[in-house]
């Protein structure tokens, strides 16, 4: 297993309060539009169009950096790759609403257009992945393939999370939903480094924990990941959350990996992978079973190989002329 460092950016007194998103690497930053919001991206590999883009998701309660093991290895081997901080989160706009999973499906979709493509393959862990299957069902022309970490596909929660979910994930999703508490939490309790510890097999390193709480104390992204994942349980007897979950029902038409870890402290692995395999036809599931919640860092190179051969399948790299 690869040894995944943080190396923070310098702050300077004429940087902004999401400094510490800009972590120094084998990337380059970038800041792009999508709906009348700024986005912030972390790219790497070649410019050229003819190399395929693939877009990274994170999840709750990180930003871009949980992908800081598979963006240069994609790079390498000839991907553009952008890994986004979504709406709310690092380095991106925080505006007061649009947290539903439409919205922000929509912001992805939009980041891909404005990063000058038409279609990407989406990949997401956690939340980012279930953003994932979100694109995927709501921006088909915009998806060339889609690929989950430790992320179910959402329809069998939309209908009943205990199916999917431990009750362990499903006593924070409950707390999620007070106001004001889960913020505080987030950013002057434990509750990051609470939900670090409960997802993964072993704990993360002190300095990656470090590092999300610092993002996490970013000005309003605290009170905007409690309200991504509040969207989520307010909104299922809506009408928007039903006309959401009826189109995650259709069946997909664009090839699916789904990755999951046996050790995994929020999703029941017996249970992840029984709605993939009824609504896409072309899946391919693996579970990895010594790994927990947080594949990226967790078991960084098996998740890139594993990336890496099933790219060469759905969305291959051109050879050279």
């Amino acid at each position: 297993m690869t040894a995944l460092s943080a190396r923070p950016a310098a702050r300077t007194a004429a940087t902004s309060d999401y400094t510490c998103a800009l972590v120094d690497g084998p990337w380059q930053h970038e800041f792009v539009s999508s709906g009348g919001s700024r986005f912030h991206v972390v790219v790497a590999g070649p410019e050229s169009r003819t190399a395929p883009l693939v877009v990274l998701l994170h999840g709750y309660p990180q930003f871009w950096w949980a992908w800081r093991a598979q963006i240069p290895a994609l790079a390498d081997a000839g991907y553009r790759v952008a890994a986004m901080d979504v709406r709310g989160v690092g380095g991106s706009d925080k505006p007061p609403s649009g947290y539903g999973a439409p919205t922000r499906a929509a912001d992805v979709a939009g980041v891909v257009r404005s990063l000058g493509r038409e279609r990407a393959v989406v990949v997401g862990h956690g939340t980012g992945g279930m953003l994932a299957w979100a694109v995927a069902a709501l921006h088909p022309a915009t998806t060339t393939a889609v690929a989950a970490l430790a992320a179910p596909h959402p329809a069998r929660l939309r209908l009943g999370a205990g199916a999917v979910l431990t009750p362990a994930a499903l006593r924070e999703l409950a707390y999620l939903q007070v106001p004001t508490l889960p913020e505080r939490a987030l950013t002057r309790g434990d509750l990051v480094a609470r939900t670090l510890d409960l997802g993964a097999a072993s704990p993360l390193p002190d300095t990656a924990v470090e590092l999300y709480l610092s993002a996490m104390r970013i000005p309003f992204a605290a009170h905007s990941a409690a309200e991504a994942l509040r969207w989520a349980v307010r909104s299922t007897p809506r009408m928007d959350g039903r006309r959401f979950a009826a189109a995650l029902r259709r069946p997909l038409e664009v090839p699916a990996l789904q990755l999951q870890g046996g050790r995994d402290g929020f999703v029941r692995p017996d249970r992840a992978d029984v709605d993939a395999h009824a609504l896409v036809p072309d899946l391919r599931y693996e579970l990895l079973p010594n790994a927990g919640h947080f594949l990226p860092e967790e078991a960084p190179d098996e998740v890139s190989a594993i990336l890496l051969g099933w790219l060469a399948r759905v969305s291959p790299v051109p050879a050279p002329a």
